[in-house]
């Protein structure tokens, strides 16, 4: 995980134990999501010519996502907890129209 710095640009190594959980969940959440498109074959995964469609991939990472924005909701604002619960949502129909 990089920031960008203030001076040129340049990215910075971020330590993620020093994170808090709610961050953490977050970032996670977040990366699982991409899994899930990636899997899903709707996005084309870094590095890739081709999409990779893995249905069952992305039935876990959808489901571990949702799991974690469980967990994570309750230490959110109500419109981000909002904004995840519908972008687990998202995630799960799109999933159902594949599947």
């Amino acid at each position: 995980m990089s920031e960008e710095g203030e001076e040129g640009g340049q990215p910075q190594s971020v330590d993620i134990t020093s994170l808090e959980i709610d961050q953490l969940l977050g970032f996670f959440i977040g990366v699982l999501a991409g899994k899930a498109w990636q899997y899903m074959g709707v996005r084309l995964a870094p590095g890739k010519d081709e999409v990779e469609k893995d249905l069952k991939k992305a039935a876990s990472a959808i489901d571990c996502a949702a799991y974690l924005s469980q967990k994570v909701s309750p230490y959110l604002p109500p419109e981000e907890a909002d904004r995840l619960m519908a972008m687990i949502a998202d995630l799960q129909i799109n999933y159902a129209k594949m599947a």
